[in-house]
């Protein structure tokens, strides 16, 4: 009797630490986790058959090297977030895919506007599926929420 009261004793806490562990998580979710190794495989494996065609695996890896460099000088945080001001950060702009091209211009690397963008994109929609990033900002709403 004693083994039977010891065993329900011990499903009894298991219980109650899973519910408490499930109630936590689902107030605060934990933070997305971004890989830059995982998101290189799933941007390489997901990206547009037209891109895929003119780029090689490691012209999307550089490409995708400037993107994060473009993150960090623009201060996102690994939140997502501007570490500086702690707004929310745009993703995705027109002014990011300048960025790109013009970095690896300087390095000699020459990609046109539409590679960049294609893999810009997989990039979002990587960062979207991880929980990383919200969904689009309304580009024409005052009151939108951008990208983050």
């Amino acid at each position: 009797m004693a083994g039977f009261l010891a065993f329900g004793l011990a499903v009894a806490i298991a219980a109650f630490l899973v519910v408490r562990e499930a109630g936590r998580i689902g107030a605060d979710p934990p933070a997305a986790l971004f890989d830059p190794e995982d998101a290189f495989e799933w941007v390489v494996e997901h990206l547009a058959d037209e891109a895929a065609a003119t780029l090689t695996p490691d012209d999307v890896r550089r490409i995708l090297d400037v993107q994060l460099e473009y993150f960090q000088r623009a201060g996102v945080s690994g939140n997502g977030g501007n570490g500086s001001t702690g707004a929310s950060a745009v993703v995705g702009s027109a002014e990011q895919v300048q960025y790109i091209l013009d970095r690896t211009a300087a390095t000699g690397e020459a990609f046109l506007p539409e590679q960049v963008h294609a893999v810009v994109e997989t990039q979002l929609s990587y960062l979207r599926a991880v929980g990383a990033i919200g969904p689009p900002a309304d580009p024409g709403g005052a009151g939108s929420s951008p990208q983050t």
